[in-house]
């Protein structure tokens, strides 16, 4: 699978390459990642348990989109349970401290998280599109009861893309560290370039082309609508679905394509060539990069939910008032206080 971590083995690149220490870490980054990943988990935390608190305590059924985005949430919320543990990592200065189980669950919630994202975002677009272009055809594929059934089906499909990492260390000693989720191991194989590739066609590629031609059809149908009748409240709500596709396209273009375009490149000049000691370090470097990017997803699926969900928005605002009067109420009685105290 494309999100599978290795190591780069000395008995498939040349001698000098295979001294090359690809372990060159900048000071920046051990303050960088853990105030990123930090941001992350407080923001994943609040958002997706907010939305599953909405979702579960919303007093009509649910339908296909609901189901569709509570998996999203759970998802996300699933890949914040390893966060802790790789900002310590970070902190440490890249010694991992909690042994190789850990870092093997770790690395498994990283990419499920990653793939089983990508399932529900291309899964919300379908189901959009079906809404919209095609309101009367087709519409047992929106039933609840095959919604909970595919759903199903993507959890599997995620998880035997990723139960590999289970069975494999991801622990590697460089010095007096050991370091977790650091590398790529070629193994010597010839063919892996090739299955990542394939692996990156099919779980990047083929979900992005699905999305951005849901997007395309949606738009023609509302330029469509647009010509023929005035505004209405279904076609308000048929924008507002145009933008929930908009903003999963944007989230999927932002956090899944720099991971994935950087491994079919790299995977394209290795098929044809040994990489240098030069180009390996630049590789890692812009993994860890593109690794990041590929974690932001779950800050920016919270926006999602807020345009889809209209009890999540509303919840939202209400908070957002809340915490605005408490602030000017405290300002008040504060103000007051020292008019007193005068």
């Amino acid at each position: 699978m494309a999100g599978v971590n290795f190591t780069v083995d000395s008995t498939e690149i040349s001698p000098n390459q295979s001294s090359c220490d690809v372990l060159v870490y900048q000071s920046a980054a051990v303050v960088l990642f853990p105030i990123f990943y930090s941001v992350i988990f407080i923001i994943s935390v609040c958002g997706n348990s907010l939305v599953l608190c909405v979702i579960c305590q919303r007093k009509q059924k649910f339908n296909s989109t609901s189901i569709y985005l509570a998996n999203l949430a759970l998802s996300d919320a699933l890949f914040t349970l390893a966060l802790p543990g790789r900002i310590t990592y970070y902190i440490r200065h890249f010694d991992w401290p909690f042994g190789d189980l850990l870092c093997r669950l770790t690395t498994l919630l990283f990419f499920a998280n990653t793939y089983a994202g990508i399932g529900f975002m291309t899964c919300i677009s379908l189901d959009r599109y079906l809404a919209m272009v095609h309101p009367h055809q087709l519409q047992f594929l929106r039933s609840v009861k095959f919604v909970r059934r595919f759903c199903c089906l993507v959890w599997t499909l995620v998880f035997i893309e990723t139960a590999p990492l289970l069975f494999r260390s991801m622990l590697h000693v460089s010095g007096d560290k050991k370091t977790c989720m650091e590398y790529f191991n070629f193994e010597g194989s010839q063919v892996t370039p090739y299955l990542l590739i394939l692996a990156c066609v099919i779980s990047f590629c083929c979900p992005l082309t699905i999305i951005m031609g849901c997007y395309a059809k949606i738009n023609l149908k509302l330029r469509d609508a647009a010509k023929k009748t005035s505004i209405t409240g279904r076609t308000s709500r048929n924008h507002r679905a145009n933008k929930v596709i908009l903003l999963i396209l944007l989230t999927f273009i932002i956090c899944f394509s720099p991971y994935h375009l950087n491994i079919m490149q790299f995977m394209f000049r290795k098929m044809y060539r040994q990489p240098t000691c030069e180009e390996l370090r630049a590789f890692k470097m812009s993994l860890q990069i593109t690794v990041s990017l590929m974690n932001l997803n779950c800050c920016l699926d919270p926006v999602i939910y807020f345009f889809a969900i209209k009890t999540y928005k509303k919840r939202v605002m209400s908070l957002f008032k809340d915490y605005l009067y408490t602030s000017g109420a405290s300002s008040k009685v504060t103000a007051e206080n020292s008019r007193e105290l005068r």
